[in-house]
């Protein structure tokens, strides 16, 4: 079971609103609607995806970090790396 299983509802409810927000913006763009207005809903979109991403990092630190490191060895040494290489990935975007 992954850590965000228990608030997956939550989850996937988000990432639908995204998909709303993402057809939206391509009905603007067919519509030639004010740029302006076209790159503050992107911001909206991205911040939302931002959102779910931190949401899906807290619960991977939660479960799979904490329950590797409390086993030790290399495993934990790895799921550390997964979420430094996520973090990156993150704080890049």
């Amino acid at each position: 079971m992954h850590g965000y299983t228990a608030d997956k509802d939550a989850f996937l409810k988000r990432l639908r609103r995204v998909e709303g927000q993402v057809r939206g913006l391509q009905r603007m763009v067919e519509g030639d609607e004010y740029c302006i207005d076209i790159l503050t809903q992107i911001a909206a979109a991205t911040k939302a995806l931002q959102a779910v991403s931190l949401g899906l990092l807290d619960q991977h630190l939660k479960h799979c970090v904490a329950e590797a490191v409390s086993e030790g060895g290399p495993v934990a040494d790895e799921k550390i790396r997964e979420a430094s290489e996520a973090i990156g990935r993150l704080v890049r975007s």
